[in-house]
């Protein structure tokens, strides 16, 4: 399982990096493909459990959302969430007027599904978009899967004391705090490498890539578990089968999810952007 992991980073990191390097229509068709992918996933798994989440509408809300922010910032946010609540309510009613008894609950799934997915995911897009986004990008993700390799590879080694038993029981409390000393030690590594691309009066430094990279790795660790919660409550494995050895978009994108929004914010209020 982890060569199958490790030859598929090697083999996309390099179109990952270019979409990421665009920053303009393919880096929003990229994540917005991806982000669409994850809450088709997400509707698939509540299908396993007999619920009728609305996955085209959840597409073309993310797909939106995702566009609103690309180019508006988060001007249209009200818009499209108020958008998609109101046609949300109505595929449900019209379900429910059909005969389908689970309407209520399926709206509830619907708006959580577009929320969860789309409104944090769509963090990744403005994230790119701030001052020197690029870099503080390469910064922000990228410590997370350094945290996600040390929590890994120091709990299977070190790991005696479960995070959390229900949710992930191979995840352990050593590996975590390992993740989150690398992910800080990542991030700032990162940021004082990518200063050198920068410029001397770029607003990376080892200090604000210490506290991005940590901060990230403390919370994001939530999406995974988050997303484990879904999935042990449908009783699947993965949310697809998208990739080899790593599952489903969604299983990818759950950390992700948090160190967008958790990343944005940090780094706006740290270099005043």
């Amino acid at each position: 399982m982890l060569r199958e992991r490790v030859a598929v980073i090697v083999l996309l990191f390099p179109l990952v990096f270019w979409v990421i390097a665009d920053g303009r229509w393919f880096f929003w068709g990229g994540i917005t493909l991806v982000l669409g992918l994850a809450v088709s996933e997400y509707a698939r798994l509540y299908r396993h459990s007999g619920h009728k989440p609305a996955a085209p509408l959840m597409v073309v809300g993310v797909a939106g959302l995702a566009l609103a922010r690309f180019q508006t910032g988060f001007q249209l946010d009200p818009l499209v969430v108020g958008a998609v609540c109101l046609a949300a309510t109505i595929w449900h009613m019209l379900a429910f007027e059909r005969g389908w008894e689970g309407s209520g609950i399926d709206l509830a799934l619907t708006l959580a599904g577009f929320l969860y997915i789309g409104w944090l995911g769509s963090y990744l897009i403005v994230l790119r978009l701030l001052p020197e986004g690029l870099w503080w990008f390469l910064v922000a993700i990228p410590s997370i899967w350094i945290a996600d390799s040390a929590a890994y590879l120091f709990g299977k080694w070190l790991g005696r004391h479960a995070l959390a038993p229900r949710l992930s029981p191979k995840k352990s409390w050593e590996g975590y705090l390992a993740g989150i000393a690398a992910g800080a030690l990542g991030g700032a590594g990162l940021a004082v490498l990518w200063r050198v691309g920068a410029g001397s009066a770029s607003s990376l430094t080892f200090a604000r890539g210490l506290i991005v990279g940590g901060a990230v790795s403390l919370l994001s660790p939530l999406g995974d578990l988050g997303v484990s919660m879904l999935k042990r409550e449908v009783k699947v494995k993965d949310t697809g089968t998208l990739l080899q050895g790593h599952g489903g978009a969604l299983d990818r994108m759950d950390s992700w999810l948090w160190a967008g929004f958790l990343g944005y914010y940090l780094i706006a209020w740290l270099t005043g952007g």
